[in-house]
């Protein structure tokens, strides 16, 4: 088969189905998203044709989901998932059906879907577009309905809940009244999805677009607090006014989410915790005060992205975020060697926009920022991290012996260099001669 973009084996697949008598649509999502004028993220074909009647017509198609009819068809680096229209028996673990129906009517299997706007099919050869389900209204008054009784939708499979919100944050659509009132009253039931799937869910919310309309369906539906309990604890928290005119803690986390724009989902991440350890650390003397909050934070960073199972690189790097986004604040006083060793952290583009959004949603001083980004953009890597002019093996050769007060000496060399004051390997020797005594009874290499 030669090589198709997504869209175009789609449109192939459906054809070749047809061809052969079977019924075949474009279904779920890509609709949705072509009505909207919006590039679908993948295409799902939706068939009568068997699982077996589909492999036979393309014998490189693989079986991804026999029990529930999906096959894998790939062309290429294109690839497209095709299944047979079902009805689902009952749901046991608030997940998958114990068992399905194949069907040859696409009403049947529309009925069973989530939400009206992903219940669409469209004929690519006509541009029909079919629709049991009032989801074309729907798209056009921008609205989040559940197929049927949402109730039985959200027991089904209790991740819909949470896909409510992420499509409404998403398009900047409402979610229909008896929908919400549903999830609302099942919300404690996420508690039995897996942490992987809540997981993947929220990084949707948090980088999909509409972050800040996300988070304020998740307060209201009752979901933040059985997810993200720390994060619902931020609601009430004063700040003190001189530096954080807008608002409380939660208020202040949310423009901060607003700012966001087509973020990584570290970057995401740190503005959505960035502040967790104020709530715990909230105290009234003087003035308000969150002494040490940046420690406390990343640490309950750590704890809560560990139980949302997140890889151990994307842990390190929002603890990094949540310790670090303080230090802005002394920047400008800061040693060269200190801002240098600062400016070269990991994806240190992210600590700077995190701080640019936590200043721009706060007292909107940014001189800090444009200082860091200044000096950012003119340090090249080979600034920020030269090569050492001195090593742990020119100190051997030098005399010393290898212990504690090593680590001392090559920091000090290396602030030199940082610095400046240092520029050869002898220079920098020097400099350790100056600072640290020979061992005793040890006579230095000159």
């Amino acid at each position: 088969m030669v090589d198709f973009t997504a869209e175009a084996l789609a449109r192939h697949i459906v054809g070749q189905l047809q061809q052969h008598g079977h019924l075949a649509y474009l279904a779920g999502g890509c609709v949705r998203d072509l009505l909207l004028g919006r590039e679908p993220k993948d295409y799902d074909v939706a068939t009568a044709a068997r699982p077996e009647q589909v492999v036979s017509l393309f014998p490189a198609a693989r079986l991804v989901g026999a029990h529930f009819g999906v096959v894998l068809v790939r062309a290429g680096s294109a690839e497209v998932e095709v299944a047979t229209f079902r009805s689902d028996h009952a749901y046991a673990d608030g997940r998958r059906p114990l068992a399905v129906e194949f069907e040859t009517d696409p009403r049947l299997d529309v009925t069973r879907r989530d939400f009206t706007i992903n219940g669409l099919l469209l004929d690519p050869q006509t541009n029909q577009v079919l629709d049991f389900v009032g989801g074309r209204e729907d798209l056009r008054a921008g609205v989040i309905r559940a197929i049927g009784d949402p109730e039985t939708r959200f027991r089904e499979d209790h991740l819909r809940m949470l896909r409510a919100i992420r499509f409404a944050a998403r398009f900047g659509f409402s979610i229909d009244a008896a929908t919400l009132a549903a999830i609302h009253k099942l919300h404690g039931k996420i508690a039995a999805i897996s942490a992987e799937r809540v997981r993947d869910e929220l990084v949707r919310i948090l980088t999909e677009g509409g972050a800040r309309r996300g988070f304020e369906l998740l307060d209201a539906s009752g979901l933040l607090e059985e997810i993200l309990p720390e994060v619902a604890a931020m609601k009430g928290v004063e700040q003190p006014p001189e530096f954080h005119p807008e608002g409380d803690v939660w208020v202040h986390t949310l423009m901060m989410l607003e700012g966001l724009r087509a973020p990584t989902e570290t970057l995401a991440l740190g503005v959505l915790l960035h502040d967790v350890g104020k709530p715990p650390t909230f105290s009234v003397s003087d003035r308000i005060r969150f002494d040490e909050h940046a420690e406390v934070g990343a640490r309950m960073a750590v704890r809560i992205l560990t139980r949302l199972r997140f890889p151990n690189g994307a842990i390190r790097q929002v603890e990094a975020l949540v310790a670090n986004h303080l230090r802005f604040k002394d920047v400008t006083r800061m040693r060269e060697s200190t801002l240098k060793r600062f400016m070269r952290m990991d994806q240190f583009e992210e600590h700077l926009e995190l701080h640019r959004l936590d200043c721009a949603m706060s007292h909107r001083l940014l001189g800090n920022y444009e200082f860091v980004k200044r000096k950012f953009e003119e340090a090249p890597g080979a600034v920020l991290k030269p090569k050492p002019l001195v090593t742990g093996h020119d100190l051997i050769a030098a005399g010393y012996v290898p212990g504690p007060a090593f680590g001392r000496m090559l920091r000090a060399a290396e602030d030199a260099q940082l610095e400046g004051h240092v520029r050869t390997r002898e220079e920098g020797l020097a400099l350790v001669r100056s600072l640290f005594e020979p061992p005793a009874g040890r006579e230095l290499a000159p």
